[in-house]
């Protein structure tokens, strides 16, 4: 794959260690964050990239499954300092938070204090509302793109079969998100071309693996890192139907505080596959669950990064996650539903509606709703309130 002109030598292979790992390490709030803080190094700071050639990144990374800003993290490296920087600066952005969130799951998943138990039932309890709000916050982009005359009822309808699928179906969630992007691909293929659409990424939903945890595990990895449209909260369905109804890896408590730990952790929410991996089967299966996740991103990049112009420009793509998205969205609003039915203690739903509050009706961030969704957990149970396990 050839380089870009002055791809090679625009920074030395520590810079890149040094910059992209300290984004990895003060990363909290999700995407907006990441976004943000890749461009105050890239553009502002370091002029790496023009405004222009930064916005095309994220626009092509958007049109890629998975998380969004790890590929817009290996992109930019890719482009200061090619291959070598692409697989440096994408470590150095993943690696700190999974970590950090590999460090609290020995702490939740194993024998915990009671505090640590209450802490998490509480932010456990503000995971719905952290779900509706990330959900909420797509939609208004998503369905200006979808301007075009007759469009927005097929947006509207995918946006709710995904919200209905991630409430009910659980595994087969994959199966709609690929049938939609194909759907829209069809209708949006001109007259008389008869050739026969391609998808923007395999047909994952083929069958699952067996043979002992690892290859199961592996499996829903693959499905996390690879189908994750719209935003990191599209894979909690998918997660929760294998960890916890088909594998049993995890209890339902469990699985709430590990997408808590995702939430408050440094880096991409994806991070939380690897709290599911170590359920089941150790630190062994929480490193595994991570490279598997977060190996499209890389070969998506290391592939396919010189082509992302043309990416951009491709209609069959575009028209895929014209598809795909709405659905996506729809599945993040949709497993606030399973989220719910998580909830063991009636204290917890008192800590949701507040949650709600502060996400929904005064629009602050997930970091802080679920620290103090966590605290109000350690308060109510040492007054009296029960443990939820």
């Amino acid at each position: 794959m050839p380089e870009l002109p002055g791809t090679r030598h625009r920074a030395e292979l520590a810079t890149v260690l040094r910059e992209w790992g300290r984004i990895g390490c003060v990363g909290f709030g999700g995407p907006p964050a990441h976004i943000a803080l890749l461009r105050k190094l890239c553009v502002e700071d370091r002029k790496w990239l023009d405004a222009r050639e930064f916005e095309d990144a994220i626009a092509a990374c958007n049109l890629l499954p998975g998380p969004a800003s790890t590929q817009l993290a290996i992109f930019c490296a890719w482009r200061v300092r090619g291959r070598a920087g692409a697989l440096l600066g994408g470590a150095a952005f993943v690696l700190p938070g999974l970590v950090a969130i590999l460090a609290l799951a020995a702490l939740f998943l194993g024998d915990p204090p009671t505090w640590v138990e209450a802490a998490g039932a509480g932010a456990g309890a503000a995971v719905a509302a952290i779900a509706l709000q990330a959900g909420a916050g797509l939609i208004p982009a998503g369905w200006q793109r979808a301007a075009r005359p007759g469009t927005r009822a097929r947006w509207a309808g995918y946006l709710l079969l995904g919200a209905v699928a991630a409430a009910t179906v659980g595994p087969w969630l994959v199966l709609l998100l690929i049938a939609a992007g194909v759907a829209e691909v069809v209708v949006q293929r001109p007259p008389g071309d008869g050739r026969r659409p391609v998808t923007a990424v395999p047909l994952l939903a083929a069958a699952g693996l067996g043979g002992g945890v690892l290859l199961p595990l592996a499996w829903t990895a693959l499905k996390v890192g690879a189908l994750s449209y719209g935003g990191g909260f599209v894979i909690i369905p998918l997660m929760q139907a294998d960890a916890v109804g088909r594998h049993h890896w995890m209890t339902p408590t469990q699985f709430l505080d590990a997408v808590a730990l995702g939430q408050i952790t440094p880096g991409p929410v994806v991070h939380t596959v690897a709290v599911v991996g170590y359920a089941a089967a150790g630190l062994g299966g929480g490193l595994l669950a991570a490279v598997v996740a977060f190996a499209p991103s890389f070969t998506f990049v290391l592939l396919g990064a010189d082509r992302f112009d043309r990416l951009r420009d491709n209609r069959r793509v575009r028209a895929f996650l014209d598809g795909a998205g709405p659905a996506a969205i729809g599945a993040i609003l949709g497993s606030a539903v399973p989220l719910v039915r998580a909830l063991t203690e009636p204290w917890q739903y008192a800590v949701l509606a507040g949650a709600a509050v502060l996400t929904l009706g005064l629009r602050r961030g997930p970091v802080l709703t679920l620290l103090t969704a966590a605290a109000a957990g350690i308060l109510i149970v040492f007054a009296g309130g029960a443990l939820p396990r």
